[in-house]
């Protein structure tokens, strides 16, 4: 592997671009960085070895500034930020308190239970702002920071909003796990929750609605409820960002008008449970999903690890695997776990829960992976380098 002054200079001497992959896993965050070609990395890490690093995001205003979130059953939650592309950290805001509660929510069997902040579950830095950040928890909240990680502030209006009680935790906890920022409109924010389901904002937080009129689930009450929906992940392209793309519990879905109703674009998929869902850099229409076996088997079917791909925004998928392993394979990949970055030929990363990180420079045509046998990979994030 090149050094990271080697791929710098040869980056700078062919006028090349580069990446920087940012990999959260059960202990450790890890740092890869290439040039333009991505075909050979730097690797970083383990930092903050032994911990949790649920996620690990850049902001796209800065390119130097990273946070993560590190977690620990022993020593709690603290949020690290990064001023210099991951070579040092410092911890920041560890205080995330609970703006009131609107009485107790429900737990899997029905009673009432306590709001209890356990962990954060995804960084969402602001797309104009590096010291604006959001933060999504468990038990489900969403919070911001407007000084770079330090103080954090509930936004209230979602938990109050009336179906808030009602939320119930999905087999994995009750997380407030997608933060989506529509760049054509500042003041609204899409998130999703398992397993309540997903939720807009038009007022910058301040009201919430639910957006799950579509969604079809067999396993609650009422199938076709306004809320109480596993929603996996949820992702969309900047270019278009009325189009949202839904990994359910079970089923792939589109949206057309931002949430207000859903379909499902399954098509041909070998199984519609996964967890991952990802769009093209250039191609709003070039979906990615890995399939997985069902919802007590987390793991690929037929022991094949097949990334999806449908050039049609749904429907009709392709099975791409060239260069993945396609016998005696039992990974799953976690929700934020796959991600793309924003060069010519678009690359798509993604990690699992075996420790292997995957990257295609080819739009996921071929596939070789960037490095094996880390902890099992909770969450891949990409940054384009000047």
């Amino acid at each position: 592997m090149l050094d990271s002054e080697q791929l710098r200079k040869l980056s700078k001497e062919e006028g090349m671009s580069g990446v920087r992959v940012l990999v959260g896993t059960r202990k450790g965050a890890f740092i890869l960085t290439s040039d333009g070609k991505r075909e050979r990395w730097e690797v970083s890490g383990p930092h903050f070895g032994g911990w949790e690093i649920y996620h690990l995001k850049g902001s796209s205003v800065d390119p130097k500034r990273l946070y993560a979130s590190q977690s620990s059953g022993w020593f709690g939650q603290q949020i690290q930020r990064s001023n210099d592309g991951g070579k040092t950290w410092e911890p920041v805001g560890n205080k995330f308190e609970y703006d009131g509660a609107p009485g107790p929510h429900l737990w899997y069997d029905g009673t009432p239970h306590p709001w209890e902040f356990k962990r954060v579950w995804h960084l969402e830095p602001s797309l104009t702002d590096p010291d604006t950040v959001y933060a999504g928890v468990e038990d489900a909240a969403l919070f911001r920071s407007t000084d770079g990680g330090q103080t954090w502030q509930e936004l209230p209006g979602l938990r109050g909003h009336g179906s808030g009680p009602k939320w119930q935790p999905g087999a994995g906890g009750m997380g407030l796990h997608t933060i989506l920022l529509d760049p054509s409109h500042p003041e609204r924010i899409f998130i999703a929750i398992s397993a309540a389901g997903a939720f807009r904002t038009d007022d910058a937080g301040k009201t919430w609605r639910p957006i799950n009129r579509g969604l079809h689930s067999l396993y609650i009450p009422n199938p076709t409820a306004e809320v109480g929906h596993c929603v996996h992940c949820i992702a969309m392209h900047g270019s278009r960002p009325n189009v949202l793309f839904m990994q359910k519990h079970w089923d792939v879905l589109r949206s057309d008008d931002a949430g207000e109703s859903w379909h499902e674009v399954s098509g041909n998929l070998p199984t519609d449970f996964g967890f991952v869902i990802d769009v093209h850099a250039h191609e709003p229409d070039t979906l990615y999903v890995v399939p997985i076996k069902s919802a007590s088997e987390h793991y690929v079917p037929e022991g094949k690890l097949r990334v999806y791909r449908s050039r049609t925004g749904g429907h009709e998928w392709e099975a791409l695997t060239n260069g993945l392993p396609q016998r005696d394979c039992y990974v799953n990949v976690l929700r934020d776990a796959m991600a793309v970055d924003a060069l010519d030929s678009c690359g798509v990363y993604f990690g699992t829960t075996g420790g292997q990180v995957y990257a295609s420079a080819d739009a996921g045509d071929s596939w070789t992976p960037i490095v094996r046998d880390l902890p099992a990979v909770l969450s891949v994030e990409v940054q384009t380098l000047p």
